[in-house]
């Protein structure tokens, strides 16, 4: 089983076969309007600008599960993605990516990788902290623990690496190496 197994539903609720994307480099995405990373959505258009050409796509899926950060209906959350971030590429109808109503694409990426931690930055130390209130074995599962998280996909359609919220530092060169 690969990426292109799977359908997601656009923003217009339209079913998309992700086979669509074959030969492309996909970075899939959890994001919210609402959260402190969501300036990462400047990062993620940058990232998209300079590789799109070279068959990078970014598919953008709004999640609401992660403290109510992406309120609003999917026309809301585009309309404020492309005002305020510019962005430009993908963004889907906004989905679980946790528990029983998650849609089966994240069940299947949350299944395939593992959870690296969120690192010793000051915002890494509180999301780990509040991630332990509501999930003890947080560390021992694969399941999302917050938005921005990122799965990079290679041109095949397999998972390279997952990168959690805190780290955007390393998804540049990765990109370089699959694209």
């Amino acid at each position: 089983m690969n990426i292109y197994d799977f359908s997601v539903k656009t923003r217009k609720g339209e079913d998309v076969s992700l086979s669509n994307y074959k030969g492309k480099v996909l970075l899939i995405v959890n994001t919210a309007t609402g959260c402190g990373f969501t300036p990462q959505y400047d990062e993620l258009q940058d990232l998209y600008d300079e590789f799109k050409d070279q068959g990078l796509e970014i598919l953008d899926f709004p999640c609401n599960q992660f403290a109510n950060q992406a309120p609003g209906d999917d026309e809301e959350i585009h309309s404020f993605c492309t005002g305020r971030y510019g962005i430009t590429f993908p963004q889907f109808a906004k989905v679980d990516v946790n528990g029983d109503n998650a849609i089966p694409l994240f069940k299947w990426l949350t299944e395939n990788t593992t959870f690296k931690g969120f690192g010793n930055s000051p915002m890494g130390m509180l999301l780990s902290i509040a991630v332990k209130k509501s999930d003890k074995e947080y560390k021992n599962n694969g399941n999302i623990k917050w938005n921005f998280t990122k799965f990079l996909i290679d041109r095949n359609g397999n998972i390279v690496e997952r990168f959690e919220p805190t780290d955007m530092k390393n998804l540049k060169s990765k990109i370089q190496e699959n694209i």
